[in-house]
């Protein structure tokens, strides 16, 4: 594993993103409803407070990330009814057809553009067939005025404070149009596509082709 960029921030990380993160998830939520028993992999879990939203519904939670200090947390918060594993989106440590449900919340864009397509391939493999993915990130546009402009302005300045490489990763996602454009050349058919905070955002709710 490299270096741990969170190392500094994950016990901070939900105090200063959680207030604008937790509509994005709810949402994701009422898209594709939860079921008692159904198995939930959130790909970046990072803290678990996505995953602690499935745990009133009694899933069977799963999480992996590549932060050893976010995992950290995410273990004090969900303790032993989530199994939680460092690993890399690119090679998850699960069998085939494992999961109902496979999250990936503003994730994708931090890869570099020859893991995201290794990522998804990954998503659909652990995927059940009648399974869905959840995939939440930044969104190309277009942006409504002002809220649009103001989330862009946002994220951009988020993006550049989190460091170069990650900033380049950034880059590339939005120059390549994002998560509209992996969707549709990873085969993925759209069930559901929502843009909010003015466009800045997007969710889509697939399945496997």
């Amino acid at each position: 594993m490299t270096k741990d960029p969170y190392r500094r921030v994950a016990g901070l990380f939900d105090t200063i993103f959680e207030p604008m993160n937790r509509g994005l998830r709810l949402i994701g939520v009422g898209m594709f409803r939860p079921r008692k028993g159904m198995a939930v992999l959130d790909v970046g879990c990072g803290t678990g407070v996505h995953l602690e939203l499935y745990r009133r519904f009694e899933c069977s939670l799963f999480g992996i990330d590549t932060s050893e200090s976010m995992l950290d947390v995410a273990k004090k918060r969900l303790g032993e009814v989530a199994d939680l594993k460092l690993a890399n989106a690119c090679v998850m440590p699960f069998k085939d057809g494992s999961f109902d449900l496979v999250i990936s919340m503003l994730v994708l864009h931090e890869m570099d553009q020859a893991s995201r397509p290794r990522a998804i391939d990954e998503m659909k493999r652990v995927l059940k067939e009648d399974g869905r993915i959840l995939l939440i990130d930044f969104h190309t546009g277009p942006y409504h005025f002002p809220r649009g402009w103001l989330t862009k302005f946002v994220i951009f300045v988020s993006e550049i404070a989190a460091g170069r490489r990650h900033f380049r990763n950034y880059r590339n996602f939005m120059s390549i149009r994002g998560l509209s454009t992996l969707v549709e050349t990873n085969k993925l058919i759209v069930e559901q596509e929502k843009a909010v905070s003015g466009g800045g955002l997007v969710l889509y709710l697939l399945r496997k082709n």
